[in-house]
């Protein structure tokens, strides 16, 4: 697996073929197997370390598989936005909304 660190150095030389992986990727509805795969890991959370009901398993992804991820959600977010798609009244997964102002135009 190569590590965030890695990616960010060598971004200069790899940006522009990325760029056409991604287009082709997104184009195609062909997403890579490989790029599927995750590393399942236990993670103490507290309690006794000898108990496995005291671990939670988080999934460790390829770091491509999180930058394709990142350029899938600005393009959509984008196309949402930029159509007018998205409901006024949505309230979740945006940045400068919340609950709170989902409960204040709910009780006003």
């Amino acid at each position: 697996m190569i590590s965030t660190k890695n990616i960010k150095i060598i971004k200069p030389f790899i940006i522009s073929p990325l760029i056409n992986i991604c287009n082709k990727v997104l184009a195609q509805g062909n997403y890579p197997k490989r790029l599927k795969v995750s590393s399942i890991k236990p993670v103490y959370k507290s309690g006794d370390k000898s108990s496995p009901s005291n671990y939670r398993p988080i999934s460790l992804l390829p770091t491509f598989s999180k930058i394709f991820e990142k350029v899938t959600y600005e393009r959509l977010f984008d196309h949402l936005n930029n159509n007018a798609i998205l409901n006024e009244h949505q309230y979740d997964f945006l940045s400068e909304v919340s609950t709170e102002i989902a409960s204040h135009i709910l009780l006003n």
